[in-house]
């Protein structure tokens, strides 16, 4: 799992981030009877995914790979068509 570098990217650390402290603050709001900062908290939490891709797609999220391996679907149906 970890020699594709999952989820080691700008994008990634910062969306989970921004979910943490939105689910943080989604607690204690409800610990302390807040059903107002509960709210927010779970908005802040679902925009840590929104963050997350934003991020991902302006470049800072994994790379491409460039020397991509043929599924077995390809190579099927380039041994068919040849």
């Amino acid at each position: 799992m970890s020699a594709n570098a999952h989820g080691h990217t700008v994008a990634a650390w910062t969306g989970v981030t921004v979910s943490f402290v939105g689910f943080m603050l989604a607690g204690v709001a409800m610990v302390y009877s807040i059903p107002v900062l509960v709210i927010i908290g779970l908005v802040v939490a679902a925009g840590g995914a929104v963050v997350g891709k934003v991020l991902s797609a302006a470049g800072f999220g994994k790379k491409p790979d460039t020397h991509a391996v043929a599924t077995s679907k390809d190579a099927i149906s380039s041994s068919v068509s040849a």
